[in-house]
């Protein structure tokens, strides 16, 4: 039998290296031992207490997991599906896959617009995860397709409660990258008793100078070839603002010059998603529909400066979740969110584990950024198996 359901309660005490007589002590949330790793902590011990009474045992967190799978899991297909009504307007689809009984866990997509896809499932043990996979506001199969209305960061964040009451699910691991980081980190933020454990990729915290770097040309020094369309799509009397610019396309009345505009924006993305070119990620760019929802949306969030009330409200509010056990996992060489976003989520955020993959720009499905993914699930699951 847990020894929660006995009654016991459980903290982390770290000691910084460079500060041996000083201690961190920080709460580990329900089912969790912490997964503090990172190399500036150590030793540790876990506080076992029931009453008056507290049980030290000590540990070194560097020795704690020698050897985890990092090999993505078979395909896998769903084992329930369906269209939950989160408002008047808009229906989410969602899916289980996996454990009916396991560790629940939900995968939030990226973009925002970008939607699901089957090989999201193979990052998670579908023997211990219950893998749940949801389509934003107007994504993937979500209606109505690429609809603006009703449609921000706190509409979202709604959506993942309602999500998981539906579900008759009571906390859960929380997984995302890209725009899914984002989301990870606002829904913890609003109901950190809810998350059990986190693992990141690709920190995007909506910051100006991330949207300014990504689409008003600080990357196109890194990929002028795939900048040039991208810019030449606007008049030059117009790209003072590129994206106030295809904000005006993509909301056009013809409905052709939202595709256009669609197009180009999804392109400069896809062509920069990689270390090394992926002509298939590329090609979705020609996928008029794929296109539409994935500029559309994402463009209405980064006008808006993701509905967010301040630029470092992720940052601001990182005490929430500070006892959250966390793995980050970022591309040395990721060009959409580069690395600084997440040093400096790390920096504010120490009791986290950074991991660096040094051959890998952002897209989750390069081979070394999959690999410390499927990792930082590993990690969770055996910290989840120890309780």
């Amino acid at each position: 039998m847990s020894l929660l359901k006995l009654g016991f309660r459980f903290r982390l005490e770290i000691r910084p290296i460079s500060s041996l007589n000083s201690s961190i002590r920080c709460p580990i949330p329900t089912k969790l031992a912490p997964s503090v790793t990172r190399g500036s902590y150590l030793p540790a011990r876990i506080i076992c207490s029931k009453g008056e009474q507290e049980v030290s045992v000590a540990m070194d967190l560097k020795k704690e997991f020698p050897e985890l799978n990092r090999s993505i899991y078979p395909h896998i297909e769903p084992y329930s599906t369906g269209h939950l009504k989160v408002s008047d307007i808009h229906s989410i689809y969602w899916e289980q896959s996996g454990n009916p009984d396991g560790q629940p866990v939900i995968f939030l997509h990226g973009g925002p617009g970008g939607g699901t896809a089957p090989s999201n499932r193979r990052f998670f043990d579908p023997e211990f995860y219950r893998i749940i996979l949801f389509d934003q506001r107007g994504a993937g199969k979500s209606t109505p397709h690429a609809c603006l209305e009703e449609n921000t960061t706190w509409d979202l964040i709604k959506d993942i409660e309602k999500l998981r009451e539906y579900l008759k699910i009571q906390e859960w691991q929380v997984f995302g990258g890209s725009w899914g980081s984002t989301l990870a980190l606002a829904y913890s933020q609003s109901h950190p008793d809810k998350v059990t454990g986190m693992v990141l990729r690709g920190i995007f915290l909506l910051r100006k100078r991330e949207i300014e770097w990504f689409y008003e040309g600080g990357a196109a020094a890194i990929y002028p070839d795939a900048w040039e369309p991208f810019r030449d799509l606007i008049p030059e009397a117009e790209r003072d603002c590129l994206v106030d610019a295809y904000h005006k396309r993509l909301n056009s009345e013809d409905l052709e010059t939202q595709y256009e505009a669609a197009r180009a924006w999804t392109k400069w993305e896809m062509m920069t998603a990689h270390l090394l070119p992926n002509e298939e990620n590329i090609k979705r760019g020609d996928d008029d529909k794929f296109s539409l929802a994935f500029a559309r949306i994402e463009n209405h969030y980064f006008v808006n400066k993701g509905f967010l009330p301040c630029d470092s409200y992720l940052l601001d509010n990182v005490d929430k979740i500070r006892h959250i056990p966390t793995v980050i996992v970022q591309g040395r060489y990721d060009v959409c969110c580069p690395m600084v976003s997440a040093w400096d989520l790390h920096k504010a955020w120490p009791e986290s584990e950074l991991k660096v993959v040094q051959d890998a720009g952002h897209s989750a499905n390069e081979p070394g950024i999959a690999a410390e993914l499927v990792a930082g699930n590993e990690k969770l699951k055996k910290l989840i198996k120890k309780i």
